[in-house]
This record gives structure tokens, sequence and C-alpha cells, in this order.
């Protein structure tokens, strides 16, 4: 593999992000603007029901509308077999296994008829009794065969009992933290139009690849006969990094009027079909010496899937890499309700089991009176506690003190409610942060010209992140030429095979494509005397056989977070004036999109610790927050200063770049150090998210 030192110097460190003109310009086209002429429009119709049976949904009426070209229910289009998800298994079968779920799809000449006749459609049920209600004891808990994406169910090291046995100071609680739903600025939307058996779609996706074996599994073809388009998207939060059934409704939409057809998701409509956290039910168990020395960590976890297809959510895995004890224990169980299929949210698993965890070590250091960040380092192992395999880079250490140092957290007194300015309370917190590090096989291809221009083709997506900012970047590197020679072409399948910009996975992937490619085009201009013909030169890389070749290691991003938080004294309202990371994450692309990132994800992790929730009503067994209005999330003036820092690391294995993500680590350990910043400004332990008010009304 040709390293980093290998290659000229880098030309390029300061690049703003590339794509900002067009889109404060307008000229950034998202999938619901993708010009078409003869354009129809789908607008789905969801069901009133939790569960049961459609008997009958009269469209007479609908049909005899001016403006309608069709209508598609169940019983009225053609099936197509399929390996297909069973989320997108549309029109397919009469059952209905929640509210909210897509029954039918009205197509209209305007969007405005297709919203109205959809509202007017009369569907009759066969209505069964449901159940939405995650409990502890539930009867349907099972164990799953593993957890998302492929890792093992359960874990077991050691005897915890025994170990627990014999520690000198022990903590025992359970936390709890509710669904929460993606809530992209930009709706799911999808525009989609036939070419003979040929599918064009253009779609708000996070990854064009993946949503094309989606797609073509879902309606029957081979992938080969769909191309998905995503050069802009805006946001995703994993709610897009796999198909969803707007995809499905605009594909099977255009085939029935032999048009092009859009569909966009109503806000109201996405938390019942484009997934949402799992709410998660966690027991953590931790047992240690008087010196703080662990000697037992247990950490089960209960969560929620729904009856149509298994989503199992990886909440307690990050707890087997965090800290050395020799007698651990994790364990997932699941059950099944009458409830939308949860699916990825930013860090799924790592975010909410990390709130337990860290929240659960500062239960810990307070019973024993040592400090939480010296806590965290007494108990720093020397190789990955869960396989054994020494960790490729891990400066959770050194993440800890150099936080510690910018925050100020030396000289802090412990005692919980022992300041008071005004009317608050005030108080600090810490909390660590991980995620894993990895890539994926991508392939890139590169173009150079006769007047030495350069094109850069790649699979990748840009949800906001500045995705092409970075790719731009390590271009210009890879290549030795300046970004203003460089064309960055990115979101589309006809690219070739590559990785979705999910599971903090997309920068380390991509650019490890783009610099093999530029090595190989390097190679080729070398061989014409470094000539460039007039026809131009071209070489692609794909990356599979390289990611094969990794050697065995532990590899993670790590971080340490620091909150300050105030809570009034009468009113218990919480605010978070000040919060600090500081991260390890490899070699940092483009220092202006990474630290966007981090604070987007520390500012996410504030909306989910003070306000973040999406209640069911057990009568209707519906969202009841299914809009902006009423789901609240971290605003503006909610948000204090927010600081992102990070660490010089060196990360040569994985990739070229030595790039490690940053999209998740942000959000993971945001919510526990604030709730340990609440616990030491009140002395009040709250343990269930989200930290509001009538948390405190109970509380001694």
């Amino acid at each position: 593999m040709t390293t980093i030192a290998d290659r000229p110097p880098a030309v390029h460190h300061g690049a703003t992000r590339v794509d900002g003109p067009d889109k404060v310009a307008g000229r950034a086209r998202y999938a619901a603007e993708h010009p078409m002429a003869e354009l129809a429009y789908a607008c789905p119709v969801t069901s009133t029901v939790a569960r049961g049976e459609i008997v009958k949904i009269a469209t007479d009426r609908a049909t005899a509308t001016p403006g309608v070209l069709a209508v598609l229910h169940w019983g009225d289009v053609p099936h197509a077999s399929g390996h297909e998800d069973p989320e997108l298994a549309l029109f397919r079968s009469p059952m209905v296994s929640y509210r909210g779920q897509i029954v039918a799809a009205v197509v209209a000449t305007t969007l405005e008829v297709a919203q109205e006749v959809a509202a007017q459609i009369e569907v009759e049920y066969r209505v069964e009794p449901h159940d939405v209600e995650l409990r502890s004891e539930h009867p349907g808990l099972y164990t799953p065969a593993h957890v998302n994406p492929d890792f093992d169910t359960d874990s077991f090291v050691g005897d915890v009992e025994e170990g627990l046995a014999r520690s000198a100071i022990t903590v025992d609680v359970t936390y709890t933290t509710p669904a929460q739903h993606n809530h992209p600025m930009e709706p799911h939307a999808c525009t989609a139009w036939w070419d003979g058996d040929h599918l064009t779609v253009v779609d708000s996706t996070q990854g064009p690849w993946r949503g094309r074996a989606g797609i073509a599994g879902a309606l029957g073809l081979d992938p080969g006969q769909v191309r998905v388009i995503a050069q802009h998207v805006g946001g995703g939060f994993g709610s897009k990094g796999t198909t969803r059934a707007h995809s499905v409704v605009a594909a099977l939409a255009a085939r029935a009027v032999d048009r092009p057809v859009r569909c966009v998701l109503a806000r109201r409509q996405m938390p019942a079909v484009v997934g949402h956290r799992t709410p998660s039910i966690q027991r953590v168990r931790l047992g240690a010496d008087p010196d703080g020395r662990l000697l037992a960590i247990s950490h089960d976890v209960v969560e929620q899937t729904s009856r149509i297809k298994e989503f199992a959510e990886q909440t307690a895995v990050a707890t087997r890499h965090m800290y050395a004890a020799p007698n651990r224990r994790t364990t997932h169980r699941l059950v099944r309700l009458d409830v939308p299929t949860p699916a990825w949210m930013r860090a799924p698993g790592e975010c909410p089991g990390m709130f337990a965890l860290e929240s659960a070590i500062d239960e810990l250091a307070t019973e024993l009176g040592i400090d939480p960040v010296e806590l965290r380092i007494r108990n720093e192992p020397t190789v990955d506690p869960e396989s054994g395999l020494p960790f490729s880079s891990r400066n959770l250490v050194a993440c800890l003190r150099d936080g510690a140092a910018r925050f100020g957290w030396d000289g802090r007194d412990p005692t919980p409610r022992h300041e008071r300015r005004g009317r608050w309370w005030v108080g600090t917190g810490v909390a660590a942060s991980v995620y894993p590090a990895r890539a994926a096989p991508s392939r890139a291809r590169i173009t150079i010209d006769d007047h030495r221009r350069y094109t850069v083709e790649i699979d990748a997506a840009d949800i906001g992140t500045g995705a092409r900012t970075a790719l731009l970047i390590a271009a210009a590197e890879a290549l030795a030429a300046p970004t203003t020679d460089i064309e960055v072409r990115i979101g589309d399948t006809n690219f070739g095979e590559a990785m979705i910009a999910g599971g903090s996975m997309g920068t380390a992937s991509w650019t490890w494509a783009i610099v093999e490619a530029a090595d190989a085009l390097r190679a080729r201009i070398a061989a014409h005397d470094g000539r460039v013909p007039p026809e131009g030169l071209s070489a692609e890389a794909h990356t599979g056989a390289s990611i094969e070749q990794l050697p065995d290691a532990a590899r993670f991003t790590f971080g340490a977070q620091f909150a300050e938080a105030r809570v009034d004294v009468d009113t218990g309202e919480v605010r978070v004036p000040r919060l600090l990371g500081v991260f390890a994450a490899g070699r940092i692309v483009s220092p202006v999109t990474a630290r966007s990132q981090l604070v987007g994800g520390m500012t996410m992790g504030l909306s989910m610790a003070l306000c973040e929730e999406s209640r069911l009503d057990p009568e209707f067994g519906d969202f009841t927050r299914r809009d902006l209005a009423s789901y609240h999330v971290a605003v503006n003036p909610d948000v204090g200063e927010v600081e992102a820092y990070w660490l010089d690391e060196d990360e040569p294995e994985l990739g070229p770049l030595g790039a490690k993500g940053v999209g998740e680590v942000g959000i993971v350990g945001t919510a526990a150090a604030i709730a340990n910043a609440v616990h030491h400004a009140t002395g009040i332990r709250v343990r269930d998210l989200p930290i509001t008010v009538d948390r405190f009304l109970d509380a001694p």
C-alpha cells in the first residue's frame, strides 16, 4: 500500500465548504427539486390502526376526481417476487402491523390534488388488539441471533456475580432512554421514472449503491436495472441509510402511470416509516475495589422491535471495549411490539448505551470518593478487553487529561449541590465517548484531460457533512494538484460501489479509494513520460483487497466530553452553558467540516439529554409527536458555548490517509456528561432521559 509519506507534500489545507455557494444561491438540487417534464405526484395513505387487516379500500370516488391518475393499494398492484425488505413490500398484503404503515397511495397531476384525495380515502379494517409498551418483564422477551450489524448478542468473560460479591463498592442501577426520531431538515423524497425496464431514481439517500439494491429487491429487479442519483441530501442521521418506502411508492407509481412521479413524505408521516431509535431499559452493575479498580461490569439491555422485521440495536456493545475488568457480561433482549421497526439513528447503540455506562461510572466515582476523570484513567485497558487484540491507537486518557485542562476541571469540588449562583445550582460533569473506526470497500475513478484538469467520480453521498470538501482535499493531496483543477462528482450509482454516508466510515472509505485511484493515474501518466495524450487518461481503484489485508486490531475513535449544567432552584429548568469535547480521530482531513460534525454531534447530544423523546399513545398505538412543534430539539437559544478539539493521532493502518470517522462520536457521551453535571449541581441523579423538569418533582 502506498503511504502518505510516499507522496508529495499536501498542496491545500484550508478548503472551506466547496458546495456552500451552490447551496446559498439555490443551485444545489435536492431530490424533490429535480426538474422533470410531465411530472406526477404520489401521496401515501397511512394506516389509522396499530394492528389488523384491511377489509376494504373505497377508491371509486378518488379515481373519478379530476387530476387523479391512479390509486395504488392492496389487491391493485402487480406482485413482484423478490428478496425485499418486509418494510418495502408495499401493497402485497392486507395485514397492518403498526399505525402509520403505508396502505395506499394516490397519484395525481398536482401535489395538491394528491394530498387532498389521499386524505379522503376510506379504509375499513378488521382491528386486532395491540401492544406498544416496552417493559423489562414483558412475557415476549427473546434473545435475538445477533445485534446490529452482526455483533454477538451476549458476551461473557469471567464470573460477574463472583466479582460483584468480592467488590468493596458496587453500583446496581437502571437507566431508560426514550424512542427518538430522525428529523433531517430535508424530508424523505424521491423522483422516479422508467425507461423500458430500467428505473432511474433521484433519491434523498445516504447511500445510492445500497439504495439501488434495496429498490431492486423490492421490485424484483436486477440491481443493474436501477440507477440511483443523490447529489445533495439535506441530512439523514441514519434514517436515509437504507431504502425507505417512499422510494418504492415513487417507482411503483411511475410504472403505473407511465410518467415520472415524485413522492415526498410529509413530516407527520416520517415517524412511522423512516425508523426510530428504540427505547431502552438498561441495568448496569459495577463492582470495584477500594482503589477504584473495576472487578465486574454487567450491562443488560431490553429494547423493542416490530412484528414484521427484527432490528436489535447494539446498545451494550461499547461497554465490552471501554474499561479493564476481569469479569464482564453484556446481554440484549428484544420484544416484538405493534410498532414501526426501529433503525439506525446517529451512533446507534453507542449513544444510548454509553449514557447508561458513563452515568454508572460517575455514580461509582461518587460512592468511592474518587474524581471521575481519575477513575476512568485507573481502569484504562492495555488491550481490547473483549477481543484481547491491541488497539490500533487508543488516546482516551490523553483526551481526558487535555479536556480537563481546557475545561478547568482541576480544583473542582466534588460535593454535589455545593455551588449556587443566584437562582441556579451549578455543576460540572464528564463522560467518555467511543465509536468504531472502520472502512468499507469503495470504488473511485479519476480522469485527467490534456489541459491537466482532473475529474474524480465516486458514489459518495454528502448529507450536509461536507463530504465534497474532504474528498477534494484528499484528491488534491494525492494528485499534487491545486483544488481549482479538480472536479469531484458524487452520488451516482453509475460510478460504482461505494460505502454509504454512515457508520462514520464515509471519509475513510472514500478517500482511501480516491488515493489508490490517484496513485494508479499518476503511474499511467509516468508511463506516458509525464505527458497526457489528447484523449486524456483515466484510472480507477477498488479498495476491497486493501481492506481485506488490514492486520487484526481493535480500531476505535475515542473522546472525552465535559459539561457545565445549571438547574433553576425553583422550577428545575436545566441549561447547559458550556460543552467541551476532545477527540482522538486519526488524521483530520478537513478541519472545517470535522469541527462542524463534532459540534453538531454534541449539540444533538444536548437535545437527547434535555428534550428529545417520542411518546407512544398506548390506546391508539401511535407516536404523538409527529412534527417539529411537538418533537422538541435543541435550537440556537438552547445551545451555549460548544467547543470541539482533537489530538494529533497517527492511524497508519486505516487507509493511506489514516482517517477515522467523526460523524457520530460527538453525540456519544454528551448526554451522560450533562446528566452527571446535573447530579453534581443538584445532588439528584436523573436516570431517565430526557432531563425535563418533572424528573425533579419526586426527587428527595
